[in-house]
């Protein structure tokens, strides 16, 4: 997934604000998650599996670049069912008018019990509001179609997720163009109105209803595993 204009925004002020909340979280999540095989859809050029010790750790990209390990539609994954134990997702939906679509292959990629992790912007903030009114040929981030934490609750629901977590961050006003300087407002936010942070990341886990776990063949998994790295190879 590559939206054109925001690499460029990322590289602003407010683009770093967002950048450090967003990598700051993800970390934290991401450390005690494990597995074999992660993988990352979007923004290729940010690594936000840096903390992950997964032994298998890929970046995936509709586009062609140094960064990506995996060139492939985040609709059209080249993963075998039930392959992945982690999937995150930065910013990916809000810009994507294929997103059911896309949860629903995250969904199939899982592994039970596997994990999603998703960034995106809140429309119930400053910056929401700012979306609202800006047109539909404004730069990025002021397009798209921003969701809200209820929403992506509910379609997790009828995939068979189930929410662990999440919080809201970045509460600067979204025309500043020094968001570090609301320092006050930043604390602020989090104590009075949590809700209205401009982002937010939400973590959820793929139930599967009926089943019981049993210990995994590790040797089995490692092998699934390794075939993975092939994948990507013949994708580079």
């Amino acid at each position: 997934m590559s939206i054109q204009g925001f690499d460029d925004w990322l590289a602003t002020p407010q683009g770093q604000y967002v950048l450090a909340w967003e990598q700051a979280k993800y970390d934290l999540l991401l450390a005690d998650i494990f597995g074999f095989n992660a993988l990352q859809l979007g923004l290729a050029q940010v690594d936000f599996l840096r903390a992950n010790r997964m032994p298998f750790r890929f970046r995936c990209n509709e586009k062609d670049t140094a960064c990506a390990e995996v060139r492939a539609s985040s609709y059209q994954l080249p993963f075998a069912s039930g392959s992945l134990d982690l999937v995150v997702m930065p910013h990916v939906l809000e810009f994507d008018v294929r997103r059911h679509q896309i949860l629903r292959e995250v969904e199939r990629v899982l592994v039970p019990e596997g994990q999603v992790v998703i960034t995106g912007f809140n429309p119930y903030s400053l910056w929401g509001v700012r979306r609202k009114f800006s047109s539909s040929s404004a730069a990025p981030p002021w397009r798209g179609q921003y969701l809200s934490v209820q929403r992506l609750k509910d379609w997790f629901a009828l995939l068979g997720f189930e929410t662990l977590a999440g919080s809201f961050g970045c509460y600067a006003p979204a025309a500043s163009r020094d968001p570090q300087r609301w320092h006050l407002i930043e604390l602020a936010g989090n104590r009075w109105w949590p809700i209205a942070g401009a982002t937010y990341i939400i973590q959820a886990v793929k139930r599967v209803h009926g089943m019981r776990l049993i210990t995994p063949i590790w040797h089995e998994r490692k092998a699934r595993a390794n075939s993975l790295v092939h994948v990507a190879q013949r994708n580079e």
